[in-house]
C-alpha cells in the first residue's frame, strides 16, 4: 500500500512540479559544538543510522545504459535525520537524481553533505605549498626567511634561509682519477657569524625551527592522507514535521549494466511433431544481476528495464575549473560470434504477422507461458526420492531433450510495458548480498522455429554455419545475449541474439554445417545498351552483368538442407535473375534453397548495373555505329543524326584544310620572293637577269593577292559552318 501511494503520489508532485522545498547547505568544515556533549552526539549519530534501518531500500529498478534507480520507503516521527553513505564517485549522481517525499504533511528541511575541494587548491592553501610535489631544495626556496637546521655529514647547521642556487661543485679524484665539475643546489643561511653555505648534496636532513610552519607542513601531509582515504561520504537528510509519517527517498547512481543468457532446446529432429504445433522449441532465459553497493539487498521489488534512457554524468560535487573528455583506449576487438540483423519479408503471410496475430488473440498475455505439460518445480525430498535419481546411488539414464524442455526453471519474472518501454519485474522480492551477483530466471517458454543452414559468401568459408530461424512469438521481448544451444539434450553450440521485438524474427548460427559444401562460380561483362544523342554528345548507356552460381551438395544421406544464402547488396546493382529473395535487410538479401539428403542443388543469381557517359562526336566513327544499330542498339534516327553531324563535320574540315593548303601556297611564294629580292642586290640594274627577277615578283604579287583573297574566304566559310553546327548541336536531341 505503501508503495502505491507514495508511487501515485511521486508522479503528480513530478507533473506539478513541486516535490519539495530544497535547502542545500554545502559547508566547508563542520563548526564545533563545544556545548554540545560527545555523548549526545554519538546518540544523534546512532539515531541517523537507525532511522537508515528504518528506511530500506525497496524498489530496484536496473537499466541497460549503466545506472540504477534505488527507492526507500518508510516512517519517520517528528523531526528526524536520514544519514545515507554512498561512495565519493556516486555523488554526483546523487545530486543530479535525488527525489524527496515526506508525505501526511510533513516537509523536507535540508540536505547536507561534506564539501570537497580540489586536493591542489586545498594543498596550496596551507603556508608550505606541497601541491606540486616540489624536490627538497624547492621547497627550502619557497622557505626563505625561515629558521631552520641543516644536517650534514659532517655537523649540524643553523640558521635563517637566504636563498638557493644552484652553482659549480668541484670534486677532487682519489688516485689517479681526475677531478670533475658538477652544478648542485647550496643552500645560504644567514647564521650568527655571518652566511655560510651549505652543499644539499652533502646533507642527510633538515628540520624547520618555526613551529607554526612545521604545523603547517604537517597539516598539508595529513590533507594529502585524508584525500587519499576519502572514499565514501555522508548525504544528511532532515525532515521536519509532526507525527508519523510516510517518506520516500529516490535517487540514482551508477550500476552495472543487467545481462541477458539464454538456453534453446531444440526438439529431436527424428522425433514426430506433437500435435497441431510442429517446430516448437523451448526457450529459457536468466537475467545476470550484480549487487556491487556496499549495502545487501533483502526483499527488495526488482524490475529490469530493456529501455536505454540518457544517462550521462555532470561533476555537481567538485568545483571545475576546466573540462576534459573521457575519451576511451582504443583496443583491437577480438573475434565475435555472428549476430543476424532483423529482415523485412517480403512473401504474404510473413511469420511476423501470423506471431503478432497469436499473441494479439490472447495466446499469451505479457507473460511467457511454461513448456507444454511441465509440472510444477520439484521439492528437494521430491528431488531425492524415486524415479532413478542421481542422489540415490541407482543408475540413471542421461537427460532427453524432453527432460530439458519440460524441467526447465520456472520464470519469476513478468513482462510488462511500462509506458514506452519494456521490463521484467519480478514477482517475489530478491535478495541479493552486497558484492555479490545472481542469475534469476526471466523467460521460460516456447517459440516458434526451423532448422536451417546459413551461408554467407563475406565470411569466406566453404560450409554454411548450422543454425534455426525463430520467431519471437513468446509475447516478450528478447534482449541481447548469448544463447547456448543444445539439440537432442546434447550441447550443440553458442548463438548471439540482437533485440528482438515481439513477433518479430531472427537467425541463429551456432556451428559449422560439415556436411554441406558450397562452391561458388562468378561470371561478368559489359556491353553497350544504348546509345543517344543528347545536346550534340553521344550519351553510351553502359550495361554491366554479374553472374553467380551456388553450388550446395549436402552430404547427409539421412536429412535434407534448407539453406538460407545471404547476398551482399551493392549499391547500384539490380537483382535481375528468376531466383527471388524471400527477405532482405539494410545489407544482404536472402535466398532459400531446399536440398534433399545426399543431393545437390544449384543457386544462379544475376544481377546488373547501367551507367552512362558522354562522348565527343568525333570519339565515334559511322561503322561502329553501323554495328550498333544492326545490334538494335542504336535507332536510325540516331544514325541519320550522326551521318547529319558527320556531313557537317565535313565540310568544316574541307574549309579548314582549304585554308591551310593556301596559307602553305602563300609561304612558299613569300620564301621564293626573300630568294629573288637577295639575288636582285647582287646584281645591275641594267642587267637581263635582274628585269626577269621584276617581272617574276610582278607576277608573284598577283598570285599573293588571289591567294590571300581566297584563304580569307575559306576561313570565313569554316568559321560560319562551324557556328551553324555548334547551333545545331546545342538543340539536337535524337533517342
Amino acid at each position: 500500500m505503501l508503495q502505491r501511494d507514495a508511487s501515485a503520489m511521486l508522479s503528480r508532485a513530478l507533473v506539478v512540479g513541486s516535490i519539495f522545498p530544497l535547502a542545500v547547505a554545502v559547508p566547508r568544515e563542520a563548526p564545533a559544538q563545544t556545548d554540545v556533549p560527545v555523548a549526545h552526539a554519538r546518540a544523534a549519530a546512532g539515531d541517523a543510522e537507525d532511522l537508515a534501518a528504518r528506511i530500506p531500500i525497496r524498489t530496484i529498478t536496473l537499466y541497460r545504459s549503466g545506472v540504477g534507480y534505488f527507492e526507500r520507503q518508510g516512517r519517520v516521527e517528528d523531526a528526524a535525520k536520514l544519514q545515507l553513505r554512498f561512495k565519493t564517485d556516486q555523488i554526483n549522481d546523487i545530486l543530479k537524481s535525488l527525489v524527496l517525499l515526506d508525505l501526511d504533511g510533513g516537509r523536507i528541511e535540508s540536505v547536507s553533505y561534506g564539501s570537497k575541494e580540489p586536493l591542489a587548491k586545498r594543498l596550496a592553501s596551507f603556508g608550505i605549498d606541497i601541491a606540486d610535489n616540489p624536490a627538497a631544495s624547492d621547497l627550502l626556496q619557497r622557505l626563505r626567511g625561515t629558521p631552520v637546521k641543516i644536517t650534514t655529514i659532517t655537523g649540524e647547521v643553523s640558521g635563517t634561509i637566504l636563498n638557493v642556487e644552484n652553482k659549480p661543485t668541484v670534486y677532487h679524484g682519489s688516485g689517479d682519477k681526475p677531478a670533475s665539475v658538477h652544478t648542485l643546489p647550496w643552500i645560504n643561511l644567514v647564521t650568527k657569524s655571518g652566511v655560510r653555505s651549505v652543499n644539499l648534496a652533502e646533507s642527510t636532513g633538515f628540520e624547520i625551527l618555526d613551529p607554526a610552519l612545521a604545523e603547517e607542513l604537517n597539516k598539508a601531509l595529513a590533507a594529502l592522507a585524508e584525500h587519499r582515504a576519502d572514499r565514501t561520504k555522508t548525504v544528511d537528510i532532515r525532515f521536519t514535521g509532526a507525527g508519523a509519517r510516510r517518506v520516500v527517498v529516490g535517487y540514482v547512481h551508477e550500476m552495472p549494466v543487467w545481462k541477458t543468457s539464454y538456453r534453446l532446446v531444440l526438439p529431436d529432429p527424428d522425433a514426430p511433431a506433437k500435435g497441431d504445433k510442429p517446430g516448437l522449441m523451448t526457450l529459457q532465459g536468466w537475467a545476470i544481476v550484480e549487487n556491487t553497493t556496499d549495502q545487501d539487498w533483502n526483499g527488495v521489488r526488482l524490475a529490469l528495464v530493456s529501455g536505454r534512457p540518457v544517462s550521462f554524468q555532470m561533476d555537481l560535487y567538485e568545483p571545475l575549473f576546466t573540462f576534459r573528455p573521457t575519451v576511451p583506449v582504443p583496443t583491437i576487438p577480438g573475434v565475435l560470434p555472428r549476430a543476424y540483423a532483423g529482415g523485412v519479408d517480403v512473401r504474404d503471410g510473413s511469420p511476423r504477422q501470423r506471431a503478432l496475430a497469436k499473441i494479439e488473440g490472447g495466446r499469451l498475455m505479457g507473460r511467457a507461458e511454461a513448456a507444454p505439460g511441465a509440472p510444477a518445480p520439484m521439492s528437494a525430498q521430491d528431488a531425492g526420492s524415486g524415479g532413478g535419481s542421481p542422489f540415490t546411488g541407482e543408475p540413471t539414464a542421461g537427460i532427453t531433450a524432453d527432460d530439458l524442455a519440460n524441467y526447465a526453471a520456472q520464470s519469476q519474472a513478468q513482462g510488462v510495458d511500462v509506458g514506452e518501454v519494456f521490463q521484467f519485474q519480478l514477482e517475489s522480492p530478491v535478495t541479493i548480498e552486497r558484492q555479490r551477483s545472481a542469475m534469476l530466471p526471466i523467460l521460460t517458454g516456447t517459440v516458434q522455429g526451423r532448422r536451417v543452414s546459413i551461408f554467407s559468401p563475406g565470411d569466406g568459408r566453404e560450409h554454411p554455419m548450422r543454425g534455426v530461424e525463430i520467431v519471437n512469438d513468446s509475447g516478450l521481448q528478447l534482449l541481447p545475449g548469448p544463447i547456448s544451444v543444445f539439440d537432442s539434450a546434447t550441447y550443440a553450440g553458442d548463438a548471439q541474439i540482437g533485440q528482438v521485438a515481439k513477433g518479430d524474427k531472427r537467425l541463429l548460427a551456432y556451428a559449422l554445417d560439415l556436411d554441406v559444401n558450397v562452391l561458388s562460380k562468378g561470371e561478368s561483362q559489359e556491353n553497350t545498351a544504348k546509345v543517344r544523342i543528347v545536346s550534340g554528345s553521344i550519351e553510351q548507356t553502359i550495361k554491366s552483368t554479374q553472374t553467380i552460381t551456388y553450388t550446395f551438395d549436402n552430404k547427409d544421406a539421412k536429412r535434407g538442407r534448407t539453406v538460407i544464402i545471404e547476398q551482399p547488396k551493392v549499391p547500384g546493382w539490380t537483382l535481375v535473375s528468376e531466383a527471388k529473395p524471400v527477405e532482405e535487410t539494410q545489407t544482404v538479401l536472402r535466398f532459400e534453397r531446399e536440398i534433399g539428403p545426399g543431393s545437390k542443388s544449384d543457386l544462379t543469381l544475376g544481377f546488373e548495373y547501367v551507367s552512362s557517359t558522354m562522348l565527343a562526336v568525333t570519339s565515334m566513327d559511322l561503322p561502329t555505329l553501323l554495328q550498333l544499330r544492326q545490334q538494335g542498339r542504336a535507332s536510325e534516327a540516331v544514325l541519320q543524326a550522326f551521318r547529319d553531324l558527320s556531313t557537317r563535320q565535313g565540310d568544316i574540315n574541307a574549309a579548314t584544310s582549304e585554308a591551310a593548303d593556301l596559307g602553305r601556297q602563300i609561304e612558299e611564294i613569300s620564301a621564293e620572293q626573300s630568294r629573288l629580292r637577295d639575288n636582285m642586290a647582287r646584281l645591275d640594274r641594267t642587267d637581263a637577269l635582274y628585269a626577269r627577277y621584276v617581272k617574276k615578283l610582278a607576277d608573284q604579287e598577283t598570285q599573293l593577292e588571289d591567294l590571300r583573297d581566297k584563304r580569307e574566304k575559306a576561313v570565313a566559310r569554316g568559321r560560319s559552318l562551324t557556328a551553324e553546327l555548334q547551333t545545331f548541336m546545342r538543340t539536337l536531341t535524337v533517342e
